[in-house]
């Protein structure tokens, strides 16, 4: 069982995501991943600046000696697939060992971003192909490529093409039900099923709730002190899933990822191996 986590996508100052991803990696956290996107629209309908993923995964390269690094996950509507790959390639030049590439067809909700920078729509179709070339392109280059998403036909292509896939939000019934058909129909070994998520962990059950009553996560957010947050991500982990990856609601505070890896992940590490 392996512990990631997602790292401050939508901030001004780069040096955020450095902070988080060093905290990360001092409390033995497995890996820190980030996300891809133009921009975020915050609840007020205001724009978040987004630092885009290649680069930063260079930086946190950089900036780290053991911890696996990644994205989750790597729109593949945005760069052409060379492109993409050879971005990749390059990161896994500077971590060797360490990279993983997660990569996604994307979704109607990035269409604004889209929109606002004259890229194309897809069509459903067009995405599907365009994560297959993606793929393609990306994977036997010595780091394991991942398909990121819950359709049947981007299930399809990590089962048929990847050596992963990853799965945000659902619930462990769902994901459980998905990870063991793409075992069954993986056509490389080894395959890894994953799944990321929110999460609001705090030192107890009432500061967590507290915190949850003032910010107001989206309702599917694992909220709780350690014991409670890792009672969840454990109900992944008993569903298939060999990496559990926390989206902190509160991403760059470098303590989520103290908490995390020093009061969460041994709990979980402790009753996966009890699974085992």
């Amino acid at each position: 069982m392996k512990v990631g986590l997602t790292l401050p996508s939508f901030v001004t100052e780069p040096t955020e995501l450095v902070t988080v991803a060093r905290a990360a990696e001092s409390v033995g956290i497995d890996g820190v991943f980030v996300f891809d996107h133009l921009f975020r629209v915050d609840a007020g309908r205001h724009r978040r600046p987004a630092i885009e993923c290649v680069a930063a995964l260079g930086a946190v390269a950089a900036a780290t000696e053991r911890i696996r690094i990644g994205t989750l996950v790597a729109r593949a509507s945005l760069r052409p697939p060379a492109a993409l790959a050879a971005a990749l390639e390059t990161v896994a030049r500077l971590a060797p060992g360490r990279l993983v590439a997660g990569i996604g067809a994307g979704d109607a909700a990035s269409q604004d971003e889209n929109d606002t920078f004259g890229v194309p729509a897809p069509t459903a179709g067009d995405r599907v192909g365009a994560l297959r070339a993606a793929v393609a392109a990306a994977r036997d280059r010595g780091f394991p490529v991942w398909v990121a998403g819950g359709f049947p036909a981007v299930r399809r292509v990590a089962a048929l093409d990847a050596d992963g896939w990853n799965q945000w939000g659902s619930t462990p019934a769902v994901f459980g039900r998905h990870a063991a058909a793409l075992r069954r129909d993986a056509a490389r070994s080894p395959f890894a099923c994953t799944w990321g998520g929110l999460v609001l962990v705090a030192a107890d059950d009432d500061d967590a709730r507290e915190q949850a009553r003032r910010i107001g996560p989206d309702p599917s957010t694992i909220v709780g002190g350690p014991d409670r947050v890792a009672h969840g991500l454990a109900r992944y982990a008993r569903a298939g899933a060999d990496w559990v990856i926390a989206g902190p609601v509160s991403a760059r505070d470098p303590g989520q990822a103290a908490l995390l890896g020093e009061e969460v992940a041994p709990r979980l590490r402790a009753s996966a191996a009890a699974l085992a």
